[in-house]
């Protein structure tokens, strides 16, 4: 199926690694040219070149920066000539006890998952509707439908992004313009971030890590990790022209793991 994204411009934060890149490389896939942003500068730039070399044709740009500074949103805007799909992604803060955050903690959560794709929906969307095309993809988390403990500045800040998207999403001028909002919630991917997970839950148990993602996985009715690969897929689905009709969705990628019927 072609998804009609050809020529169109995107801009995929935290793209380097990990689910980002898994968006960006989709994109570029089908034709889409790109914008990638991160903080790491090796990384990001061994990206851009990997996608260019997956499709000549599409123009990757690199943007080193943190989107969730007013600095490094200007600067990937900037260079984005137009912003036809915008993909927010960030990394998740910090696991812990809510006791031992204090407002700083709380503030650069909000700014991290909150803040910084509402800024970055907000600096695009007239734009999308003026041109009759948009698609903005939420990358937040499976832990906003079934929250866990530990995360709750993740839980907290992604669930207020998830809040303001759910109205934002059916206004009539963007919806009624073919601008679409979703949110992408991963569950258990094979990324940095899990398998980081994976070490110091490994460190607290004294199992070890390979016998501590064996366990992982067992949870998961799929029976393994998802890939970045399947979950970029995804994401370009809802980016493209065929998913017009469909916003203000909470997309659950998790193997089963949520056990809810709704």
């Amino acid at each position: 199926m072609d998804l009609g994204l050809k020529g169109r411009w995107a801009l995929v934060c935290a793209a380097s690694k990990g689910l980002g890149r898994g968006c960006a490389e989709a994109l570029v896939g089908e034709g889409a040219n790109v914008v990638i942003t991160a903080r790491g500068e090796a990384d990001l730039l061994a990206t851009a070149a990997a996608l260019k070399a997956m499709n000549p044709a599409a123009d990757v740009l690199a943007v080193i920066g943190d989107i969730a500074t007013p600095e490094g949103r200007a600067a990937a805007l900037a260079a984005c000539p137009q912003v036809d799909i915008l993909v927010n992604n960030a990394g998740g803060p910090p696991p812990g006890d809510f006791r031992d955050w204090d407002r700083d903690a709380w503030i650069a959560a909000l700014d991290a998952n909150m803040l910084a794709p509402i800024e970055l929906i907000k600096a695009t969307v007239d734009g999308m509707a003026a041109r009759g095309f948009g698609r903005i993809v939420n990358i937040t988390s499976g832990a906003v439908k079934a929250p866990i403990d530990v995360l709750g500045l993740s839980n907290g800040a992604r669930s207020g992004l998830t809040g303001f998207v759910a109205g934002v999403a059916r206004q009539p001028r963007l919806a009624g313009a073919n601008v679409t909002i979703n949110n992408l919630l991963p569950g258990a991917f094979d990324t940095d971030r899990l398998q980081k997970t994976l070490a110091a839950g490994a460190a607290k148990s004294g199992a070890s890590v390979d016998e501590v993602a064996a366990r992982r996985r067992a949870s998961i009715p799929a029976q393994r990790f998802g890939t970045a690969a399947e979950f970029g897929a995804i994401c370009a689905m809802l980016c493209s022209t065929h998913a017009g009709y469909l916003t203000g969705q909470n997309i659950l990628l998790d193997g089963g793991s949520y056990p809810g019927a709704f």
